[in-house]
């Protein structure tokens, strides 16, 4: 028998599956009859405390004792898009067998992360999985619309990259030396001894933008239709894409240190799935600290935006926004009933009925805004992005910035700065992704980066 058959039959995952396959192999070289194989795993597993004194089933029958609930069978998911990475794949199939799990999606844009794979979205119940939910805890998008005429871009050009310059950071350790203000910083940062102790750093980082992916660019935005107060037309908007800095970071390392000591037993390729029960203290800190951090990177957001468009005195026409790599208590309907989950979502967009959201695309390629469609069996999701086709050293290896210029100054972008690894050959064709999400989101506008920047070549990525 295989770990697939093990599994199967309900031999939890991870060390349980282990011992079983050290049990079969010492039945059989003992002279077991290999025909009854199926019915001695299924007599440990009916009842191992029967078998924990025995000397050869007793490891097997002691793992099953101190394993999570098993299941029959894995949790049901769909995944959009073709050609999708097969680990990327490989994760989201291993995270539907976790006995937390309950339904799951994976978005066209998928590709390989930690535990679960960058455009997975699981839901759980009643268990949050700091490392589904990411490092970056509540990165997320932010467009506004202002009131500059489009035709005055170029004249306007230095002045508006010098806002950016003056009025947000890039990099790891980023920090404002005359810090900016929010009402987050009235919040309880009490909640968890992480979010205690780093509320001076958070403070300090208020209004940066970090590393790896992380952006700040300006570029026409075009709306198909009204949105919100916002009349059709081609305007000059601000997108940013950012998180919650290094407490985020910090957040997501302690509890998902606690989560794997909890879980000790999973195997190596499923420790970073280590779920913390929400009605558990620890996962109740977590819950607290997370949200936390969702509205800190929501204010990192408004202030980047509300500084720059103040020291260039333009009005706000529009403002949209959304999280992605957080997780969220979601109605939704599992086998036939409609039940309370945790729906994590890993570099995925929230796209229920009505809700406006944003897909970057890259620094040279549209991104888009969206509504949702509420798609039920995507988890009202879509995807974050295009999704990366490479690894940030295979391209550092791969493109040079001579050819990568060219591209850019065809294309009519000007980059201020960012690394070889975050250039547009490194990402999906985001019209291929958007295509294979028809069913998921409309497209209401387009945003076409002009004057973009990102942390310099050589800063360690935080995405």
């Amino acid at each position: 028998m295989n770990a697939k058959e093990l599994i199967q039959m309900g031999v939890p995952i991870g060390g349980p599956v282990k011992q079983a396959t050290s049990f079969i192999a010492d039945y059989v070289l003992r002279g077991g009859d290999k025909k009854r194989i199926r019915d001695e795993v299924a007599a440990i597993l009916n009842d191992p405390g029967a078998f924990e004194d025995d000397a050869l089933r007793g490891a097997f029958a002691k793992s099953l004792k101190a394993a999570p609930v098993s299941r029959a069978e894995a949790a049901p998911y769909r995944r959009w898009g073709v050609d999708l990475e097969r680990e990327a794949v490989g994760q989201m199939e291993k995270a539907c067998w976790l006995p937390v799990s309950v339904a799951g999606a994976l978005m066209p844009d998928a590709h390989l992360g930690y535990g679960l794979p960058i455009g997975g979205v699981l839901a759980t119940e009643n268990a949050v999985i700091p490392y589904a939910v990411g490092v970056d805890i509540a990165c997320r998008m932010k467009l506004t619309v202002l009131d500059m005429p489009v035709d005055k871009f170029d004249k306007k050009k230095d002045r508006l990259g010098g806002a950016i310059d003056q009025e947000t950071r890039f990099g790891i350790g980023a920090s404002f030396r005359h810090r900016r203000h929010h009402d987050v910083l009235d919040d309880d940062w009490s909640v968890s001894p992480i979010t205690k102790r780093n509320r001076d750093k958070a403070w300090a980082q208020l209004g940066t933008s970090g590393s790896g992916n992380h952006f700040v660019e300006f570029g026409y935005f075009k709306a198909d239709e009204k949105i919100n107060d916002l009349e059709p037309g081609t305007y000059l908007a601000l997108l940013s894409h950012s998180g919650s800095r290094g407490t985020g970071a910090q957040v997501c390392n302690h509890y998902s240190k606690i989560a794997m000591s909890r879980h000790a037993n999973l195997p190596k390729e499923l420790k970073h799935l280590a779920w913390l029960d929400l009605d558990d203290a620890d996962g109740v800190e977590y819950w607290a600290a997370m949200n936390l951090m969702g509205r800190y990177a929501a204010a990192n957001h408004a202030c980047i935006h509300h500084h720059i468009a103040e020291h260039l005195g333009f009005e706000v026409l529009l403002d949209i926004e959304n999280h992605h790599n957080f997780a969220w208590k979601e109605s939704h309907v599992v086998n036939g009933q409609l039940r309370e989950v945790i729906v994590h979502r890993k570099g995925a967009t929230p796209a229920g009925e009505g809700v406006l959201g944003i897909i970057p695309g890259s620094m040279a390629t549209p991104g888009f805004v969206v509504r949702g469609k509420g798609d039920a069996f995507s988890l009202n999701s879509a995807s974050h992005g295009a999704g990366r086709v490479m690894s940030r050293t295979k391209a550092n290896k791969t493109f040079n910035w001579k050819d990568v210029n060219q591209l850019l100054k065809d294309r009519g972008v000007t980059l201020m700065s960012a690394g070889l690894d975050e250039v547009p050959g490194v990402y999906k064709d985001i019209h291929e992704v958007m295509d294979a999400q028809r069913d998921l989101v409309d497209v209401i506008g387009q945003f076409d980066p002009k004057l973009v920047k990102m942390a310099p070549h050589g800063e360690r990525p935080e995405d």
